[in-house]
């Protein structure tokens, strides 16, 4: 049986290359909630912290992001803590809701 050298063994195969990546952008960590009931991920550069809830304070938690779809799950028991969308410019969510500020309210005198 004859074997083929290695430089034809080695082009023939398959090679991976950016543009034949189909995937996302996956990662998955872990972390235990802190004292104020938050985690923190770093998305782009920035830090965002995640509430949870003070009642899950030092609970060992499951992060998984997918592009900005971020899943935080109970390590221990496998409960979906929370889930949702990450806004990609950065945007509390949390201050959506608020009124914007009058000018009067910006410049007291």
């Amino acid at each position: 049986m004859l074997a083929a050298p290695p430089a034809t063994v080695y082009s023939s195969r398959s090679k991976a290359d950016p543009a034949s990546r189909i995937d996302t952008h996956n990662r998955a960590r872990t972390d235990r909630v802190d004292q104020a009931g938050s985690v923190t991920l770093r998305v782009n550069g920035r830090l965002h912290h995640i509430g949870i809830g003070r009642h899950h304070y030092r609970t060992r938690v499951l992060i998984q992001d997918q592009d900005h779809h971020i899943n935080v799950i109970n390590a221990a028991t496998g409960e979906v803590l929370r889930d949702f969308t990450l806004d990609p410019q950065g945007l509390p969510t949390h201050r959506s809701n608020q009124r914007p500020q009058t000018e009067k309210a910006l410049n007291p005198k």
